[in-house]
């Protein structure tokens, strides 16, 4: 590896975030942007006033309909009284501000709220998350000031409920491959055509946000905001889904249909910059909601744990339950702390947090997914019965590695927007590595970056200085951080000066960096909560510093394999295995 980047650089303390900076970017060059990571954020005072009694109010509603629940599960169905009652409650207001009819929550209070719901049912939050920080997130973020004012009090009081409109067949990551088209016409309007599917909403929104492909000078697609009820649209039936069964899911079609001016969303061509700021700014909703269930899943792991006997003793006893159950406190742990820390970014009008919405993402839709199967494990044949509550957790939780991006596309978007700054620094890669990403992976949108930067010469590893204000229990797991943004840096450097222009082609490597990228952040983001609940004399901190600390070790042995394998690997041989399977189309081989 070259020794261009053989050092960690902590940028100096600050008071305040340095809302020009991305933690995880600048990991590729060896930096860690401490004065974004530490202190751990806290919630807003008047968003804690709300939550409290929120959260009590959100238990008070759904304890007592968790039959009801689960019939709606199995029927696919949630009751029009039910969506009512969801109105009346404020949960399609969250986001939206007070003086149009919402309750003005920040990101991080509002992925608070879809914690609580989703330790009850998925599909309830699934319905109102899809409408916050989705659906009508748009005309929030890019809407005028006459769109906010005609629409979000609909929004707020869920009279209209919100729906986005991306997916198709045939383009679901390659979201550059959409075929519905608008058409401009000679008095401004638009004429709308194509099918979207896996709508969430779909069935019951009166908005939707809808992307299509407008081939002209302005750009290849833009952002519309269409009414269910204008001639042409339609949707088609309730789709029979594997989990989240019970949220609305449907095709979504239009057909000739006009669609005003005015409802033109951010600009005449600017469609891929909505849709992914539109993603970016939502994905705290879906990592909250992953955080709530894996609480419902150790809450009923261990009380099962500890009822269950088995040869004469609870199997809370046994060393493998024991495993189990501290893994799930791990992850659960590991992921509120990167999920709130990028509702942070959020709430801070950072410039670009795209990569760490990524990682929150990808992290805590693996993390609930772990959780439900070691839940179900402990729960053992009682887990396999639909009358308990684990075998639809793992169904619910299984699209969340999918929808909004799957994780595969995110971990090259991670590793890729790492790689565009590093590769921007080398001279004799510039003009290969700008034609690279223009376009790296169709559909994921233009990778943001901020211009001149340099790798930093090699002075040595300084590690007294990095991290150093942190609790002394937590040292050790920070010099593991601060040695492996090293070993990133000179990675991502080694690679680009290897491969040049065709690093995009490289898809093993660059999930090994992609991968790194998430320890790192996940890591930081857990050793800065641990340090504050230590530093606040919180009464469980001694077991947040051991989860912190036991994190950073099993983080340790992941990052050391990963750093080993871009040099030595299998990958050749990985892929001429895959090619034969997919020549054969078949398992060639019998015992008979």
């Amino acid at each position: 590896m070259s020794e261009t980047t053989s050092r960690v650089e902590a940028k100096a303390p600050a008071a305040t975030l340095r809302t020009d900076q991305s933690v995880a970017k600048n990991l590729y060059f060896g930096e860690i942007v401490e004065e974004n990571l530490f202190p751990y954020p806290q919630m807003r005072e008047r968003d804690r006033e709300l939550l409290a009694p929120m959260a009590d109010a959100i238990d008070d509603f759904l304890a007592p309909l968790a039959h009801e629940l689960k019939q709606w599960d199995k029927d696919a169905h949630q009751p029009e009284e039910f969506i009512q009652q969801l109105r009346d409650m404020g949960l399609f207001s969250l986001i939206i501000p007070e003086e149009h009819g919402g309750l003005g929550l920040s990101n991080a209070a509002y992925a608070r709220v879809l914690s609580q719901t989703s330790r009850h049912d998925s599909s309830v939050s699934l319905t109102i998350g899809a409408h916050s920080s989705i659906g009508m997130k748009g005309v929030l973020l890019f809407g005028t000031d006459e769109q906010k004012a005609r629409y979000l009090p609909a929004l707020a009081s869920g009279e209209m409920i919100a729906a986005f409109c991306l997916t198709e067949s045939g383009a679901g990551s390659d979201a550059a491959s959409v075929r519905t088209t608008a058409k401009k016409n000679a008095d401004g309007t638009w004429t709308l055509n194509g099918e979207k599917i896996w709508i969430t909403n779909g069935g019951i929104a009166g908005l939707y946000t809808v992307f299509a492909r407008t081939d002209s000078e302005a750009g290849k697609m833009t952002a519309f905001i269409v009414e269910a009820g204008w001639d042409g649209v339609s949707h088609g039936p309730h789709e029979d889904k594997m989990g989240i069964r019970a949220s609305s899911t449907t095709t979504v079609s239009f057909a000739d249909v006009i669609v005003p001016a005015e409802n033109v969303l951010g600009g005449e061509g600017k469609g891929f910059k909505v849709a992914m700021s539109i993603l970016n700014n939502g994905r705290t909703g879906l990592g909250g909601g992953a955080v709530g269930g894996m609480k419902t899943m150790i809450r009923l792991a261990t009380a099962q744990a500890k009822d269950r006997k088995q040869f004469g003793k609870p199997i809370a006893e046994f060393g493998l339950i024991r495993e189990k159950i501290t893994q799930m406190m791990i992850d659960c742990f590991a992921a509120e702390s990167a999920v709130w820390m990028v509702a942070h970014y959020i709430d801070s009008d950072c410039d670009d947090y795209s990569v760490e919405a990524a990682i929150s993402k990808v992290f805590a839709s693996e993390a609930i997914q772990r959780a439900a199967h070691e839940a179900l494990q402990i729960a053992a044949g009682n887990g396999f019965m639909k009358e308990f509550p684990y075998e639809q957790v793992t169904r619910d939780s299984r699209i969340l590695s999918i929808f909004e991006g799957t994780n595969e596309i995110l971990r090259l978007y991670i590793a890729l927007s790492g790689l565009k700054d590093v590769g921007a620094s080398l001279s004799e890669l510039k003009t290969a590595v700008g034609d690279i990403f223009n376009n790296p992976i169709k559909g994921f949108g233009v990778l943001s970056g901020y211009a001149g930067k340099r790798i930093r010469n090699s002075t040595g590893f300084g590690t007294d200085r990095i991290l150093s204000k942190l609790d002394p229990a937590l040292q050790p797991a920070a010099k593991i951080y601060e040695k492996y943004t090293v070993e990133l840096a000179k990675a991502a450097d080694e690679l680009l000066r290897l491969h040049g222009k065709k690093i995009a082609d490289e898809q093993y490597q660059l999930k090994r960096l992609g991968d790194i990228t998430i320890e790192l952040f996940v890591g930081l983001c857990t050793l800065s909560r641990a340090d504050a609940l230590q530093k606040a004399g919180n009464p469980h901190a001694a077991q947040a510093i051991r989860i912190a600390a036991l994190h950073a070790q099993a983080a340790k042995r992941r990052m050391a394999t990963h750093i080993r394998a871009m040099a030595r690997n299998e990958d050749e041989e990985r892929d001429a295995l895959a090619g034969f399977a997919l020549e054969q189309g078949v398992y060639p081989w019998d015992v008979i």
